[in-house]
């Protein structure tokens, strides 16, 4: 068991006035199964790009692991899922190739196929088992159940159910919630970690957008209720500020208060200017 380390990742595309990823820090165990949720252009191909070495970055991205993506390139079509497994690892296996073909239902005579003439799912199947033989690896994988019917995508979750290891990216729901036990969310310009599957994280969210629904309700009830304080009048200003209306009163009011102790025409200067 290790860790994969992000620290203060900093990514954008040049001439992109907005980064992708700014300072997004976190850890991951390359023990986890992790689904690997956002929304599409936020960056998920992006970052498996990061951590593939394709693009320089700013923060650091430290792991004991070496990261391998599926589905991968096959150079020449023509050859073998052997002669490709050989040309990746020239000492592995023979048997342990075998095995994971048989976990994923597929026949092994597959191996000594062209690659070309093999079917869409027959490939997903070929590459996974030759990629979870590599020693020291930490997959990639990027909607692996494409060209998948339903009960090849049955098959295919148990069989990542019992490996270890992985960053899942997939729009199939239900197939997240059968086979991970972690959620990398990528967010505005980061990415969180949590632990469970598809459902826990959608519930968890909703809680938190609920949450801040009721939060902007009490702020938007705060705001009104303080505009109300102004004398009732809906959010207006205060009268002073309409046109000198309160000053004029005021003015009367002290002009007719002044008027019952002494002659009108000793109104006091002072209260001219007020009502100016």
């Amino acid at each position: 068991m290790s860790l994969i380390q992000v620290s203060n990742l900093t990514f954008g595309y040049e001439g992109s006035f907005d980064n992708v990823f700014e300072n997004a820090s976190f850890s991951i165990d390359t023990n986890w199964r992790c689904g690997f949720i956002g929304r599409n252009g936020r960056g998920k191909t992006t970052f498996l790009n990061l951590l593939l070495g394709k693009y320089a970055y700013s923060g650091t991205i430290s792991a004991s692991v070496n990261f391998e993506y599926f589905p991968f390139e096959v150079e020449n079509p023509d050859d073998t899922p052997l002669e490709i497994a050989e040309s990746i690892m020239p000492d592995f296996e023979m048997w342990r190739l075998t095995r994971e073909l048989n976990l994923l239902d597929a026949d092994p005579g597959l191996l000594y196929r062209p690659y070309s003439t093999l079917s869409y799912g027959e490939r997903t199947k070929v590459l996974l088992s030759i990629l979870f033989i590599r020693e020291n690896s930490f997959l990639l994988i990027d909607e692996p159940t494409n060209h998948l019917d339903i009960e090849a995508r049955g098959t295919l979750a148990q069989y990542l159910k019992s490996k270890k290891g992985f960053i899942l990216v997939s729009h199939d729901r239900a197939f997240l919630d059968e086979v991970i036990d972690h959620v990398l969310s990528i967010n505005r310009a980061d990415i969180t970690v949590m632990r469970g599957n598809f459902t826990t994280w959608q519930q968890e969210k909703d809680r938190e957008d609920q949450f801040e629904l009721q939060q902007n309700e009490k702020l938007k009830k705060d705001v009104k209720r303080g505009s109300s304080g102004w004398g009732g009048g809906g959010g207006r200003p205060p009268a002073a500020a309409r046109n000198g209306q309160t000053v004029r009163k005021t003015a009367r009011s002290v002009s007719n208060r002044s008027a019952r102790k002494r002659p009108l025409t000793v109104v006091p200067t002072r209260v001219k200017k007020a009502v100016r």
